[in-house]
C-alpha cells in the first residue's frame, strides 16, 4: 500500500484571512521572527498496490476536480516516502 499526499494551498494573490489571524497571535503567544502564515488542507490517499504514472495522473485528476478550487488554490500531488513506488518502464 503506498501513500499520495495532495497539499492545497490558496493561491499567493488570494488572502488568506485565517493565516493572517495566526500570524497576528503568534507575537502574543511569544512566537516572534514569523513573518506570514498561509493556511492550507493536506489530504493523504492510501492506494492499493503500487503508484504508477497512470495512477497519479487519476489522482491529479482527482484533485483538480473534487479536492481544490483551481480558481482560487493551487495543488500539489506526491508520493510520500517510504510508500512503494512503481518503476517507471524503460
Amino acid at each position: 500500500m503506498a501513500r499520495v499526499v495532495v497539499d492545497v494551498m490558496l493561491k499567493p494573490e488570494i488572502l488568506d484571512p485565517q493565516g493572517q489571524a495566526v500570524q497576528r497571535a503568534l507575537p502574543r503567544l511569544g512566537f516572534e521572527g514569523i513573518s506570514d502564515v498561509r493556511q492550507g488542507k493536506r489530504f493523504e490517499l492510501e492506494v492499493d498496490g503500487p503508484v504508477d504514472e497512470a495512477t497519479l495522473a487519476r489522482i491529479h485528476d482527482l484533485a483538480e476536480s473534487f479536492l481544490a478550487n483551481t480558481v482560487i488554490e493551487d495543488f500539489t500531488v506526491k508520493v510520500e516516502e517510504g510508500a512503494e513506488v512503481a518503476e517507471a518502464a524503460k
